[in-house]
């Protein structure tokens, strides 16, 4: 049930992120809208779905699929209005689950009304609001280029203001200066609009690259002035030039969602190694409230492409501490490419070979841009292993549309957007993957498995918020660990082989006599006296739970 308290629902939660343009078409104009989403929450509640995060359904030109936005306070046209949106929230809460929205505020389109100005007069209050440069700036000659497809710089001029500016993503999203008071107090006051539209937090799009400073501009003497209180305006604090901007933006985010909210989360799009994560966490009631967690992802990946469960375990052994009330996000796949930049070149030429040796397939030389059935050759076993693994892990496990039925990508569609098509609910409609009408008559379907160990998970919260213990039972292919909470274990075991396996328990990891159940199939077992052995089929797959 929900409640309107800080009761860290999402410790137990199950996310699911979905495009509303193109999860289910309502009128028949070829594209998803709010009224479509609408008639299949019952899809989503049935499932099992504890909150939905809802990629950009704001007004934008769609150069990059809507996160280049030009009204943060508005819902584009062809997605239905923002009654539609607010009916779509009160109907989810109806059904237990809450939104998410995600927030990008990194950059804005070209187009917004603010980069406009900014660009066509150098007196407009919006020049200061974007960085701006006569030169590009020399330190960024190395930079990372997000979209090497299509950019080669993260800088681009021009013309109408006469200098450049800088965008770390398209040239049609020129960086906001979040350095800017005025620029912060905008940020407050888009996520206060959405907060009183009743979502219950954000998901925080590049986290890494929130911030742009004012003095990278080469004008931090012409800065804007910090504009008039605006309600609920934060003051600056005096260790802002002490931090890294990117967590300063976050500290100033954080506090104003705590004040206007005691249950609203932040979920952190933040791919960094394990010795750069922990800051974007930061303390009880700092920063983020989640980040997803690439190196398990990745690590997930290496594993199956060697059938050995070292890199997930190596992955989980390094995770750093965190403090009560954070929470790693897990995920299979997300609407990206499979981003692989975390592994050695020769670990990701592994996962290459084994899950996408084309050339096509593979995107910006780290990632692939398939979903998970293609990759594996529809080998139900190992994607249910995938699901079954991830999901016994502690975290908050979102997953992304579609994979409940075994989505599948369009490679007609050119780079990353390959992963990003039409729900298929039923035979007329257009979508890539099997359709949800066809899995949902057959009890021995991917939706009916999905529904099975959602079903498990929920039942036991020591899955996703207990303490992990790693148990060693001889055999390099198997993860075997227990969760325990609040006196509660289970006992996970998940084989990365091809062939069956046998492995043996240790004794001590489960108290002799006591009576265990196969949450996966509900079937019974008892432990006998000392180390005890487990039969895995290929891929094999088992939750033990104490009754």
């Amino acid at each position: 049930m929900l409640t309107t308290t800080a009761d860290e629902w999402w410790a137990t939660a199950v996310g699911y992120c979905l495009d509303i343009k193109r999860f289910t078409d309502s009128d028949g104009d070829g594209r998803g809208d709010l009224a479509g989403l609408g008639a299949h929450l019952g899809h989503l509640s049935d499932l099992g779905v504890d909150f939905l995060w809802l990629q950009p359904f704001y007004r934008s030109p769609e150069g990059d699929d809507g996160y280049d936005i030009s009204d943060y306070y508005g819902v584009d046209d062809g997605l239905g209005t923002l009654g539609e949106f607010v009916e779509v929230v009160r109907a989810a809460r109806e059904r237990g689950m809450r939104v998410i929205v995600d927030l990008v505020v990194n950059h804005t389109s070209d187009d917004h009304p603010w980069f406009q100005s900014a660009r066509s007069d150098p007196d407009s209050r919006y020049r200061h609001w974007y960085v701006w440069r006569e030169e590009p700036d020399p330190a960024d000659e190395g930079a990372d280029i997000i979209f090497p497809d299509a950019e080669d710089s993260v800088w681009s001029r021009d013309d109408e203001a006469g200098m450049y500016y800088r965008h770390r993503f398209y040239r049609h999203q020129p960086d906001l200066n979040t350095s800017n008071p005025e620029v912060r107090d905008e940020i407050r006051r888009i996520m206060g609009f959405w907060l009183q539209q009743g979502v219950a937090g954000f998901r925080v799009d590049a986290a890494p690259f929130l911030a742009e400073t004012a003095t990278r501009a080469g004008d931090a003497d012409d800065a804007a002035p910090a504009s008039p209180s605006t309600g609920e305006r934060e003051d600056q604090h005096d260790d802002d030039t002490a931090l890294d901007e990117s967590l300063a933006m976050l500290d100033v985010m954080r506090t104003f969602l705590s004040r206007r909210s005691s249950e609203a989360v932040m979920l952190g799009e933040v791919n960094k190694p394990r010795d750069e994560i922990a800051p974007f966490f930061g303390g009880a009631g700092q920063r983020m409230t989640m980040c997803f967690d690439f190196t398990l992802n990745q690590a997930l990946y290496l594993s199956m492409a060697r059938a050995d469960a070292g890199p997930v375990r190596e992955a989980l052994e390094s995770r750093p501490d965190l403090t009560e009330g954070k929470s790693w996000g897990l995920f299979v796949r997300n609407h990206d490419e499979l981003t692989l930049d975390q592994l050695s070149d020769a670990e990701r030429q592994e996962v290459f070979d084994a899950f996408g040796p084309d050339e096509e397939v593979q995107l910006f030389g780290r990632g692939l841009r398939l979903r998970l059935p293609t990759m594996v050759d529809g080998d139900r076993d190992l994607m249910e292993l995938a699901y079954c693994l991830t999901w016994s892990l502690p975290g908050t496990p979102v997953l992304y549309y579609g994979e409940e039925v075994g989505q599948l990508e369009d490679l007609s569609i050119p780079g990353r957007m390959s992963v990003r098509t039409p729900m298929a609910w039923s035979a007329g409609d257009a979508g890539p993957g099997p359709v949800v009408a066809d899995q949902e008559r057959d009890p021995d379907s991917l939706l009916h498995f999905f529904r099975r160990m959602l079903r498990a998970y929920r039942g036991r919260p020591e899955l996703g918020r207990g303490d992990l213990e790693l148990v060693d039972v001889g055999e390099p292919a198997v993860l075997a660990h227990t969760m325990t909470w609040r006196g509660r274990t289970v006992l996970a075991l998940h084989s990365l082989s091809s062939e069956p396996v046998t492995v043996t328990v240790p004794d001590g990891v489960v108290q002799p006599g006591t009576e265990l159940v196969e949450l996966l199939t509900a079937t019974p077992r008892t432990v006998p006296d000392g180390p005890f052995e487990v039969e895995l089929p290929r891929y094999g797959r088992v939750w033990l739970g104490d009754t």
